[in-house]
């Protein structure tokens, strides 16, 4: 199980059933303005905020879900779109 998080707001964005499926959804919010939903970051201080996308993994054969690994992958602001190495859009 795969579930975009943003870390910033600490607020789940999405859950996908692999890794591609997830990235083609950050590909997606990567071509939406900033100030527009889902980037609009949910904190008044939204004009001088963004969102930092990371990616989860987990093993959801367990409960409570075990966390395998955190990949920060997209970051998007009013100074642009930032991809982590390795993710470029």
């Amino acid at each position: 199980m795969f579930i975009i998080e943003d870390e910033l707001h600490a607020e789940p964005q999405g859950q996908f059933q692999d890794m591609e499926q997830a990235i083609s959804e950050l590909r997606r919010r990567a071509q939406i303005p900033w100030n527009q939903g889902p980037n609009l970051a949910p904190c008044t201080s939204w004009k001088t905020c963004g969102r930092v996308y990371e990616v989860i993994e987990y093993d959801d054969a367990v409960i409570p879900w075990e966390e395998l690994r955190r990949i920060k992958v997209l970051e998007v602001s009013a100074a642009g779109v930032r991809w982590a190495i390795g993710f470029g859009g």
